[in-house]
């Protein structure tokens, strides 16, 4: 019976992290039921999708995957996964690394997966100082209209200083 439940499971898993292109693997203990379900609130808002997952069953999962961590520690103890597309990953990072949960010491990285490449705990935690979308489009648009400004710029500069020189030679003129 166990391991028709298992194989339930691991096939629950499987369609699960199919079209995931981030995890975020994490130690889930020691959290009270309202932190617990404050955080599983804040991720849902972000459309990060977490499940609480037995090791064994996960790594079975993650290798058919081929996904394999370096170290051996990210699948073990009470671990959590948070996963979805990259940014709901990134998104998931910076829920995890928020101060008050920090603070509290009861979540720590464990490992992750964006898109398609294994991470350790150190990068998995990186992951909370990248920028957003929004954030990421609004630096674009400013390097990109940058040089544009520049230039506009310097082109209105030119006939303004020459209207500054007619106006000051006019000036001039008026006084003497």
């Amino acid at each position: 019976m166990p391991n028709l439940v298992n194989q339930m499971v691991v096939r629950e898993l499987e369609d699960e992290f199919k079209d995931a292109e981030g995890m975020l693997l994490v130690s889930f203990g020691g959290l009270t039921v309202e932190e617990t379900e404050d955080l599983r609130g804040k991720l849902a808002e972000k459309n990060v999708r977490f499940k609480m997952v037995r090791n064994k069953l996960a790594r079975r999962v993650l290798a058919d995957k081929e996904l394999e961590f370096p170290e051996d520690a990210a699948l073990k103890g009470n671990t959590g996964i948070a996963y979805g597309d990259a940014e709901a990953a990134i998104d998931a990072a910076k829920i995890f690394a928020d101060k008050d949960v920090k603070k509290a010491g009861k979540v720590a990285f464990k490992g992750g997966v964006l898109e398609g490449n294994a991470l350790d705990a150190s990068s998995a935690k990186a992951l909370a100082d990248l920028p957003d979308r929004d954030t990421l489009h609004a630096q674009l648009l400013g390097v990109i209209s940058g040089p544009a400004r520049g230039l506009a710029t310097v082109l209105h500069a030119v006939p303004s200083s020459v209207a500054r020189v007619l106006q000051a030679h006019a000036d001039e003129g008026e006084e003497g």
